[in-house]
């Protein structure tokens, strides 16, 4: 696959916020502001970071994306799809009767390694598969995305020590650190602060950074491993709503199904920013 630039990164995050906007507002369900927080994480991910072969989703060298946080999986959907994993007008059929795009991750579609849903059993699975690379000498990575609000989820803390116990610097965890979930703030709904802190006590390295700067995406997920012998989490603190003006920060947008007008609204905005970078000649 060709890996994108920084610019066309960005041009790319731009285009599936707004194809997810459009499958949601289809669907009319669906977990907009999350999955508008971990856009950039993802394209970063998976046009620019990982090896995967979209003819061949089974290709054993491949690394593997787990994503914990399974119900904001329309990013998720979008990226496969424009990616062709499978056919992208397969998007249409999101949330409806008999699709196999349901609401979370569904392994019946090719790229997606497990079902997730139920919170805190991503990582765990993503420790088994990244010590598997290692008895195996494989030189795959594995890539586990969790919530913040999934961190109440004790399963996390046990793979957290299981991970750094096997020196699994094969393994990346990173937290859509956007702080707001589906009742409220992460630090009112159960306080999480010093979560930095909790990880590095965890014998993890810690990497903190922008997660909706793709700069700083590449930058960190390129960089791994950051410490031989020990796994990374890279904490990407995001804005939930990103990209949405009036979406962004807004708890309510967790599940919020944008109408026709807000639908609009919001497609106008991505619109301008891909303008914008049209305009600085660096993307097609």
């Amino acid at each position: 696959m060709n890996k994108l630039n920084i610019q066309e990164l960005k041009a790319k995050a731009a285009e599936i916020r707004m194809e997810l906007l459009r499958m949601i507002h289809r669907a009319k369900t669906g977990h907009t502001g999350g999955s508008l927080s971990n856009t950039d994480i993802l394209t970063a991910l998976y046009y620019r970071v990982m090896n995967v072969d979209p003819a061949n989703s089974k290709w054993e060298e491949r690394d593997r994306f787990v994503a914990s946080k399974g119900h904001a999986v329309e990013s998720l959907w979008c990226i496969l799809g424009d990616l062709g994993f499978f056919p992208k007008e397969e998007l249409k059929t999101f949330s409806q009767f008999g699709t196999r795009l349901i609401g979370h991750p569904n392994n019946k579609v090719p790229g997606i390694e497990m079902n997730t849903g139920a919170l805190g059993h991503g990582l765990p699975i993503s420790v088994g598969m990244a010590l598997a690379a290692k008895r195996d000498e494989k030189s795959y990575r594995v890539y586990c995305l969790m919530g913040d609000g999934e961190q109440a989820e004790g399963s996390n803390w046990e793979a957290a020590m299981a991970g750094a116990h096997y020196k699994l610097d094969n393994l990346v965890g990173i937290i859509d650190r956007n702080r707001l979930q589906i009742s409220g703030t992460t630090e009112e709904v159960m306080g999480l602060e010093p979560l930095e802190d909790k990880w590095t006590a965890f014998g993890w390295n810690v990497v903190s950074i922008d997660g909706n700067d793709m700069v700083a995406l590449v930058e960190a997920l390129e960089g791994v491993p950051t410490v031989p012998g020990k796994p990374t989490l890279l904490m990407a603190n995001t804005v939930k709503g990103k990209g949405v003006s009036f979406a962004e920060n807004v708890a309510h947008w967790h599940h919020h199904v944008p109408n026709d007008v807000e639908l609009e609204q919001a497609l106008a905005e991505l619109s301008a920013v891909l303008k914008q970078l049209q305009q600085e000649g660096q993307v097609q």
